[in-house]
């Protein structure tokens, strides 16, 4: 028989490789002659450089980079051959910011830019990164300024890249930029469908949550809005994910010819999650949490996708099972089985994550034999 095992992270249990192997453990207490083909995945979030670059057996190169707020930090991506991985959680990211220390207005992308810079030097000519927890709102120009573009006030002065001197932005020049990009290829991982402006847009709806306060919201979405007015990209501004990670999307797509896919169809697609779907008898996945938003993009809807254009049924392993969860077996999904014991309290079952993994494959196997 032939599995395929292709679950997204735990969060604070286990990474999507721990859980692929939890699984083929589970698998071959039962059966174990069986083929298992272990493909992690991810939906741009977490997981998403170790998902891609196991598949890509690529090396993880370690960079000098900067946080949000300029200061130095140690950040990792994935390199194989001519490819690379990257995301901006790992650089940029909410979670390596304090929240005392938290200032959209003084925060910026420049790290990301920073690792791309490094990824093109050691000859990648394909890109594919996760945008997913920025702490940022800078419509991605410190990313754009660490590449090479410049921007200037109505004088003639040159504006650094934050929010505070972008609203005064007159021109834009990314001659430096284009050439630093010429050949490469941008593929983004966005799950985000809101434009760059309006009530809708970047500021207004993920600045709270980055520290935002309500009365800088309207100066600020005024700073995008004319950011992308003065560099001849309104159009661009106003497509869906432009808004995704403070604007960030409307950066890569506008300035870089970025191509931005839903994060799960980008991985699958990666990792080559069809052609390893192909001629199986099973396919596992799985993530912490299923509920009824599982099937708006989440890992375990992309790969019963899959699946399911193939005709190979599906089993989703869940940590939790909430609400509207049952919605997921009217769209391909054969069973979903809760990991680990009900009873269990939550801290000793983030303790147990892969023997919990496998038990639950062996005992759903082991029902099916019976």
């Amino acid at each position: 028989m032939k599995f395929v095992l292709a679950p997204d992270s735990f969060k604070e249990n286990m990474s999507a490789v721990e859980a692929a192997r939890a699984m083929e453990l589970g698998v071959r207490d039962v059966f174990p002659d069986a083929r298992c083909v272990l493909v992690p995945m991810s939906d741009g979030g977490e997981g998403f450089i170790e998902a891609v670059g196991t598949a890509w057996d690529a090396q993880r190169v370690e960079v000098r980079t900067v946080d949000a707020l300029g200061r130095p930090i140690s950040s990792t991506y994935a390199l194989a051959g001519g490819r690379a991985v990257l995301d901006v959680a790992s650089c940029s990211g909410l979670e390596l910011i304090a929240p005392e220390d938290r200032d959209v207005a003084r925060s910026n992308t420049a790290g990301l830019g920073l690792l791309i810079r490094d990824a093109l030097a050691r000859g990648a000519k394909e890109l594919l990164i996760g945008i997913g927890g920025s702490a940022t709102n800078d419509a991605g120009a410190g990313m754009l300024h660490a590449l090479g573009a410049r921007f200037f006030d109505a004088e003639g002065g040159e504006l650094a890249p934050y929010l505070d001197d972008l609203s005064r932005v007159g021109r834009v020049e990314t001659a430096a930029l284009e050439e630093a990009l010429a050949g490469v290829g941008i593929r983004v991982a966005c799950d985000v469908t809101n434009p760059l402006n309006g009530p809708m847009g970047a500021t207004a709806v993920f600045g709270p949550q980055k520290g935002v306060a309500e009365e800088q919201v309207a100066a600020f979405d005024e700073t995008h809005r004319r950011f992308a007015e003065v560099s001849g990209k309104a159009d661009v501004a106003r497509m869906p994910g432009s808004g995704a990670a403070g604007g960030l999307g409307f950066a890569l797509r506008a300035f870089c010819n970025a191509e931005l896919l839903p994060g799960v169809d980008l991985v699958a697609r990666a990792v080559g999650l069809a052609g390893s779907v192909e001629g199986a008898d099973w396919v596992f996945t799985g993530e912490g949490s299923v509920d009824s938003q599982t099937l708006n993009g989440k890992t375990p809807a992309g790969v019963v996708a899959v699946a399911s254009a193939e005709g190979v049924p599906v089993m989703i392993f869940a940590g939790r099972i909430k609400d509207g969860a049952e919605l997921l077996l009217e769209h391909g999904v054969t069973r979903i089985v809760k990991v680990g014991d009900p009873d269990e309290p939550l801290s000793e079952a983030l303790k147990h994550g892969p023997q919990n993994m496998r038990r639950a494959v062996a005992q759903a196997l082991e029902s099916l034999r019976s």
